[in-house]
């Protein structure tokens, strides 16, 4: 009986220890995910901001280079994903998008390539025996719209290149602490259809509306040296802004996910507390009554 008091013990000290832990994990991505949370909504609105005016001047008679349209070509899916697990089930419901698209079935492997943003999509790639053109792991979490142009950048040489005709970015999409959503969007060429799809995002992310609607054929300034160039440029800046917004994202729903899932953890664990103290109370009376009774018939 001894025995198995202390192997009791032993259970709920080793739990209460765990439910420290998880604890102290809630607690650090409840503060990492306000911080991602509010760059996330920011660059959200900049990105919008941008798109909205790129809406009001693209025009089918301006051309640049991001807005060639191409009838061939390979397809670059952008799948990103966390570099740490213990998130829930985040990283499984991104790659399960991915897998279940339309878009993704319809394409034959000669004609799909595969770009990983996180250590999680990558080791998911390599154990499907999937064949990755690129992989970006550890990327630092204060990662600015300067530090994003080295990924940016090895995006736009496939397109440039003309080693694809479209490129479509995977990423989970933030709505709140509680409530986020994989979805699948074009990248490039840049389009009216592109811009539409993207601020469609935003419309169910926020319950908005009228952002997607038709474009307005006059121009609202007057550009200088070209309204081609101002074009050129914002369309740039566009791509590394919607590139910085999704990993944003994607560390807001990481530490929103982490932060539900050792919450349940933490109270996973209280249960398994109680349910061990149970046990113990019941087996040291079981105990006591054991000895009591051993007195008694001792004495008689």
């Amino acid at each position: 009986m001894p025995g198995q008091l202390n192997e009791i013990k032993k259970k709920i000290k080793a739990t209460k220890n765990t439910r420290k832990i998880t604890k102290a994990m809630q607690l650090v991505a409840a503060s990492k995910m306000r911080v991602f949370q509010k760059r996330a909504v920011h660059s959200r609105q900049f990105a919008w901001e941008l798109l909205e005016v790129l809406r009001h001047n693209l025009d089918e008679q301006i051309s640049t280079t991001l807005t060639e349209k191409r009838d061939s070509g390979k397809t670059l899916f952008v799948l990103y994903t966390s570099d740490k697990g213990l998130c829930g089930a985040l990283n499984t419901r991104i790659l399960k998008a991915l897998l279940s698209s339309k878009k993704w079935n319809e394409m034959s492997e000669s004609d799909r390539l595969l770009m990983t943003i996180g250590k999680k999509s990558y080791d998911f790639a390599t154990f499907r025996g999937m064949p990755v053109a690129k992989s970006f792991n550890s990327i630092n979490e204060k990662m600015t719209s300067l530090d994003a142009l080295d990924i940016v950048n090895e995006i736009i040489e496939y397109w440039t290149k003309h080693k694809v005709r479209e490129v479509v970015m995977v990423a989970p999409h933030y709505k709140n602490s509680l409530v986020y959503y994989p979805v699948m969007k074009t990248y490039l060429p840049f389009s009216e259809e592109m811009v539409k799809e993207h601020l469609e995002a935003v419309e169910r992310a926020e319950g908005k509306t009228g952002m997607s609607e038709a474009f307005h054929a006059e121009p609202l300034i007057e550009y200088e040296p070209s309204q081609e160039h101002f074009v050129q440029v914002l369309v740039q800046q566009i791509v590394s802004s919607l590139f910085v917004q999704s990993f944003l994202e994607l560390k807001a729903s990481e530490y929103s996910s982490r932060m539900i899932a050792m919450q349940n953890a933490t109270d996973a664990a209280g249960d398994m507390i109680h349910k061990y103290s149970l046990q113990y109370n019941k087996a040291r009376q079981a105990a006591i009554t054991q000895e009591i009774a051993e007195i008694v018939g001792g004495s008689l």
